[in-house]
């Protein structure tokens, strides 16, 4: 069977569906093809986002928060709270249930647009044809003018440490556990170990994380970085930082990590290991060879800066192509990506102001350069900071851990940076995004009026910061 269309998109993931709403939207004949197979067994589009990363780890995280909080936080509100006990299963099926909402709401937006959906397998001939092996059994050929490559990634794998899916497990895996693990061990300490090590140890595991490079968030301005850490490990997080791992097994229903650490080899016993050590592109089985779609040799889809790839036509957006990975990024180049497709001249992405975000508590988000970067690349700047600890709002609700970080061009002021560790940092790196992309300066904000009291005053006043002149904590002036 064949059929034709304007517009093909392969995968369904944010990048995906996005890419493939928008081309139906601009009057394109749209097909979206997509494997993932659901908590029901069935079709579930979304991606690995929705189904087993964004949206599942961020319901845990907000359960466990609840339950960490009902446990720690109430008393000093005069609220008193006795025999709080946790119901892991409910805490599960909630998550599950979010998930399913998320992703049928996925299907409904396909129908409403008249997206035509093909759940199964797809490779990308040449001439820009789509075989698609259904789930069904049957197959199908699908022609088309423009296709959109957005197959997203996978996590990567430790030959050291392989799973086995029920005591070595990947983020995957740590998101079902049947009961909360006595002891646990992470291999990573990246933005996906550290949430899912926070969610375990709120519940009641005792977390070690293990590195191989010394520091933590290298990627982060470190002035955050070490904050977090600091944070972290009040929590009751350990870390293994220059840990080199040897092997995990599974041995008497126990996972054996072997490890060498400061010079001295080293056994820990665990009963879940998670092996979090960052994600790959699954670019291997969606490519036929005479196709002319380019991978360099990390597996990315090589692209310029409008995702276009070698070949006329073809896109490819998200975690296949360079640039961090991450969602939201992925989103904004499925809507690039499709209108090319529909002839249309978007506006190009920036990926210097791609926002990243962690939700571990308290939250971290950054956008823009680091101190570090900026003094690798011998700019002047200017660095203003506010702490939660001197915020109205944060002091009256107890999250005065963190504060925010602002850099500017030490002479145009423009806004090159900020950096944000506390309550709803994910939340509050939005205007910083805004500003920037508006290039806007550190003045243009201190001469924003914020409403009172709110969390968003600690970034006001992080500008003012930078001025030389804050407001609402001592600013020592800087020697000549």
């Amino acid at each position: 069977m064949e059929e034709t269309f304007d517009l093909v998109v392969i995968g369904a993931g944010p990048a995906g569906y996005v890419a493939a709403i928008r081309g139906a939207q601009l009057g394109l004949k749209t097909a979206c093809v997509d494997a993932w197979i659901g908590l029901d067994n069935k079709a579930s589009p979304g991606g690995t986002c929705l189904n087993v990363g964004c949206i599942p780890s961020k319901a845990l995280i907000d359960s466990s928060e609840n339950f960490h909080h009902a446990q720690h936080g109430l008393a000093e509100h005069g609220i008193n709270v006795k025999d709080v006990s946790l119901d892991l299963p409910t805490m599960l099926a909630r998550k599950d249930k979010v998930v399913r909402e998320l992703t049928s709401g996925v299907a409904a937006l396909f129908t409403a647009n008249k997206v035509k959906f093909f759940h199964g397998t797809a490779v990308l001939q040449k001439d820009k044809q789509v075989d698609v092996s259904l789930h069904n059994d049957k197959t199908v050929s699908l022609k088309a003018k423009s296709v959109i490559l957005a197959t997203g990634s996978r996590p990567t794998q430790l030959d050291t440490a392989p799973y086995d899916h029920q005591s070595i497990v990947d983020s995957t895996g740590a998101l079902s556990f049947e009961q909360v693990p006595k002891k646990l061990g992470i291999i990573g300490a990246g933005v996906i170990a550290l949430e899912l090590g926070s969610v375990w140890n709120r519940l009641g595991a005792d977390v070690t994380l293990y590195k191989t490079r010394e520091g933590l968030l290298p990627e982060a301005d470190q002035a955050i970085a070490k904050e977090a850490l600091k944070n972290f490990e009040q929590q009751g997080l350990s870390f293994r930082m220059g840990a080199k791992i040897a092997s995990a097994k599974v041995k008497a229903k126990k996972v054996e990590l072997e490890y060498e650490f400061k010079g001295e080899k080293h056994v820990d016993k665990f009963d879940k290991l998670i092996v979090a050590i960052g994600r790959k592109p699954n670019s291997e089985k969606v490519l036929a060879k005479d196709c002319g779609v380019q991978v360099d040799q990390k597996g990315f889809v090589v692209v310029d800066e409008w995702c276009r790839t070698a070949v006329e036509g073809i896109y490819a957006v998200g975690d296949l192509v360079r640039g961090p990975m991450l969602a939201h990024k992925g989103e904004e180049e499925g809507i690039v990506a499709a209108e090319l497709a529909a002839g249309h001249h978007p506006l190009k992405i920036n990926l210097d102001t791609v926002p990243s975000v962690i939700y571990t508590h308290p939250e971290i988000a950054w956008v823009g350069f680091t101190e570090e970067r900026l003094r690798q690349l011998g700019a002047e700047t200017r660095v203003g900071i506010f702490p939660f600890a001197a915020n109205g709002r944060a002091r009256a609700s107890s999250q005065t851990d963190g504060f925010v970080k602002m850099i500017s061009d030490a002479h145009t002021d423009r806004i090159l940076g900020v950096h944000i560790i506390g309550p709803q940092a994910s939340e509050m790196i939005a205007q910083a995004k805004l500003a920037m992309d508006f290039s806007a300066s550190a003045e243009d904000i201190a001469l924003t009026m914020y409403a009172h009291p709110t969390l968003s005053e600690a970034f006001h006043e992080a500008s003012f910061s930078v001025l030389g002149r804050a407001i609402h904590a001592y600013q020592p002036k800087k020697k000549k």
